[in-house]
């Protein structure tokens, strides 16, 4: 006998990702990330339960309005967008991509600091 628990809800995650609300989130997240929505759509499968994902859109909309204000580092990485709204890092990992971030900009243009940064962000989320 099966448990609901053991139950593999992988099309059922999948299902609520391709919604037409939460397909436009996934491909705006996808876009803010610089990966395809389908790669992000295997990330979001394999690590949010099911309550975070049918929140995604709130979630999205309320981290573009509250996360990292005034820090422009932060604010182009994502830093709380992506630990503490959608919770696609750890925060540690994101500390020490922010850290490196920051230093990199003060000895590199800020735009080729920030791609660099974001490379790091994308493979994180992608382990």
């Amino acid at each position: 006998m099966k448990f609901l628990y053991e139950k593999d809800l992988r099309q059922m995650k999948y299902n609520i990702l391709t919604s037409t609300k939460h397909d436009e989130t996934v491909r705006a997240i996808a876009e803010r990330l610089g990966m395809s929505d389908a790669k992000l759509r295997m990330v979001l499968i394999r690590r949010f339960d099911m309550s975070l994902l049918e929140n995604l859109e709130s979630r999205w909309q309320m981290g573009q309005r509250h996360a990292d204000d005034g820090d422009p580092v932060a604010e182009e990485l994502g830093y709380e967008l992506f630990t503490r709204f959608i919770p696609l890092m750890d925060t540690e990992t994101m500390q020490t991509i922010y850290g490196d971030t920051t230093a990199m900009t003060r000895e590199m243009p800020f735009e080729e600091a920030i791609a660099k940064g974001k490379e790091r962000i994308r493979e994180a989320i992608r382990s």
